[in-house]
């Protein structure tokens, strides 16, 4: 009985730890909003973003997940449809994330047997972040009135790659439905005046690009057992 334990033990091991290994990397890409100024193309990046990524390949089916992302955006009504147009507001911001959650593989991603592996993903799970509370003032312009932090969350789809035995290369697509209605100016508490836009429906920003990342680890020994 005790070898029947000791077996079914390393049987346990061998599935959820066998591929655990590590990841830290680099994003690098573009960002776009979506909300009650400008475009409402939801995959449009028109400014910078990067950042950095970390990942804890928990076993070949997922991965727990921590970043940090800076993103640039800006939005003119020049870009949206005829009533935009003439309405003409635009406005700049930023945001800067931290999200932590979970990556979901839908084929096994094992690192250790140097066979090249590739796989699509979802991630998800909790984004907070610091943007620019905007208002529009007097004289019909959207401008930042204080620093504020709120919440997101993340739908992420991407695709990986190894390259060689030590790097990942991935692209993903991912949109933040945020808890707020205020990174445009739309619904600004009546600091400067009323608000504008559909006042029932939050803003979005959406990361396009790349990460390139370096992986580490060993397949755990079950020698003690």
């Amino acid at each position: 009985m005790r070898y029947l334990a000791s077996l079914i033990i390393i049987v346990f091991f061998t599935q959820t730890i066998t591929s655990q290994t590590y990841e830290v990397g680099l994003m690098a890409g573009g960002a776009n909003y979506v909300g009650d100024v400008g475009s409402t193309y939801y995959i449009s990046p028109n400014d910078i973003a990067f950042g950095a990524i970390g990942k804890w390949n928990r076993s070949k089916r997922h991965a727990f997940r921590a970043s940090f992302l800076y993103a640039e955006l800006n939005s003119n009504d020049s870009k949206g449809d005829e009533r935009r147009k003439q309405r003409g507001l635009s406005f700049t911001n930023s945001v800067k994330e931290i999200s932590i959650g979970m990556e979901f593989n839908f084929w096994d991603w094992y690192l250790y047997d140097g066979e090249s592996q590739f796989t699509p993903y979802l991630y998800s799970g909790i984004t907070t972040f610091n943007y620019g509370a905007q208002a529009i003032d007097n004289n019909n312009k959207i401008d930042a009135y204080s620093d504020k932090w709120s919440f997101a969350i993340p739908m992420v789809l991407g695709v990986k790659k190894t390259l060689g035995r030590k790097f990942v290369i991935g692209a993903e697509i991912g949109a933040r439905y945020t808890f707020t209605d205020n990174i445009d100016g739309s619904n600004p508490d009546d600091r400067f005046g009323t608000g504008f836009g559909n006042l029932n429906n939050n803003d979005w920003y959406i990361f396009t690009g790349i990460t390139i990342s370096y992986t580490w680890g060993k397949i755990p020994c079950y020698c003690a057992f």
